[in-house]
């Protein structure tokens, strides 16, 4: 080796380095690839996507490989440095050997580790996809050597319980949330807004968005026949239930498009409403809007009684309550525009009718109030008071000034909203 020109030896570290540089890039551009971008890719055919997909379905032996040549140069060139410095500093080898230290881990961290390993971390694709060529030839060439260091270290994994066959990209619900969040403009808003809507399904119950029972409009079976017949013709609803003298007594549900064919019968009776009916479809409460979403597609239905545990009908849900969760309104309810739950009042100052949900609420106007508890706002201010109030009385709730200005019926039928 003492033959061997100074400016040669340079030049095999300088080799040496580069390749070291080399390994640390790939290393860190492998492990960086967005998994899902990588299997997307693969999927279309894309050469340079699918060896790295390819080599990063056993990360144990790519890791072996990688790590296997990392070493060897890094050893190959810690030993060429300490050659060159004793060549430089023949009369003083402690000198060699500090210099040596300092200037040497200076250069592989500089160049082999820190300015690499950033590149790849930043454009992973650009440094793994080119780097995978050579990685599928090292891996092969090095089979048996990596095979034998994988086994011991797989031997010592299993001896603290860690599981190398684990599949650590799989995304939880709050994770897949945040993708979508940070998904910027790669996701329009809309769709954003859809997406998380979707995945916020989970998290409500059918009794979350039910019309409640205090608004049902339904056939009552005891009404004279001519008030049945005025209800038919003036419905803005295409279902109705129909019951016997009280709600809980749900005998069927009536499509009114099948009222145009006894409408016009002179003969017209109440049985002839009870022929077109369908029997009703009841849904416990507490059923989750994802699940209820697919029952009624299995179950070919469209609006369902919600019941409590005691069976008694607690509201409504039908299939376009849960669908404009996702997508939003849809349709144009003219009763709900003429008789409004909220009202915005010049003075900045809004009314607010005591059976509208408190989600809804927090939805339109950007409120805040809590909704584990009551699920509207007349439930909210009596479980605060823990009363119901005999007439208008002032609270303060979630920074807000709330005047109440009618209880009727055991309710808080309309209460004005000050901000603080």
């Amino acid at each position: 080796m003492n033959d061997v020109p100074l400016s040669i030896l340079f030049g095999i570290l300088f080799l040496l380095i580069i390749l070291s540089g080399f390994f640390s890039s790939s290393e860190t551009g492998m492990m960086s690839l967005n998994r899902y971008r990588l299997r997307h890719m693969a999927k279309n055919k894309h050469k340079g996507a699918m060896r790295a997909s390819s080599l990063l379905e056993k990360p144990d032996r790519l890791i072996g490989t990688i790590l296997t040549g990392n070493n060897l140069v890094n050893f190959a060139a810690a030993a060429l440095a300490t050659i060159i410095s004793q060549r430089l500093w023949p009369d003083n080898p402690d000198l060699a050997v500090f210099v040596n230290t300092i200037l040497f881990t200076l250069v592989v961290l500089i160049f082999a580790e820190l300015t690499p390993k950033t590149l790849a971390a930043i454009h992973p694709e650009k440094v793994a996809f080119p780097a995978s060529r050579i990685l599928v030839g090292m891996q092969w060439v090095l089979t048996p050597f990596v095979w034998f260091v994988n086994t011991i270290a797989n031997a010592l994994l299993k001896l603290v319980r860690v599981d190398i066959n684990a599949t650590p990209d799989n995304l939880s619900t709050e994770e897949l949330r945040t993708v979508v969040h940070e998904a910027g403009t790669m996701i329009p808003k809309r769709h954003q807004r859809m997406l998380i809507s979707i995945l916020d399904l989970e998290k409500m119950a059918v009794n979350d968005i039910m019309v409640p029972r205090s608004e049902i409009l339904a056939i009552n079976l005891e009404d004279d026949i001519e008030d049945i017949i005025t209800q038919l013709r003036t419905t803005q609803h295409t279902r109705l239930p129909v019951y016997r003298d009280d709600i809980n007594a749900v005998v069927g549900m009536l499509h009114t498009r099948n009222a145009s064919r006894f409408l016009t019968n002179p003969d017209f009776n109440k049985s002839d409403i009870l022929q077109e009916c369908r029997d009703p479809y009841f849904i416990p409460e507490s059923t989750p809007l994802h699940t209820q979403l697919f029952n009624f597609q299995k179950q070919q239905r469209r609006i369902a009684l919600v019941v409590d545990e005691y069976g008694d009908v607690q509201g409504i849900c039908t299939l376009e309550d849960i669908l404009e969760e996702i997508v939003g309104e849809f349709t144009t309810d003219t009763a709900a525009i003429e008789n409004p739950d909220f009202k915005r009042l010049n003075d900045g100052s809004t009314l607010v009718d005591g059976t509208a949900y408190i989600r809804d609420i927090n939805k339109a106007l950007g409120w805040d109030f809590n909704t584990d508890g009551p699920k509207t706002f007349s439930g909210l201010i009596v479980e605060y008071l823990e009363t119901i109030p005999d007439g208008p009385a002032c609270l303060t709730l979630e920074d807000k000034r709330i005047e109440i200005l009618k209880v009727e019926d055991n309710l808080v039928k309309l209460s004005r909203v000050f901000d603080k």
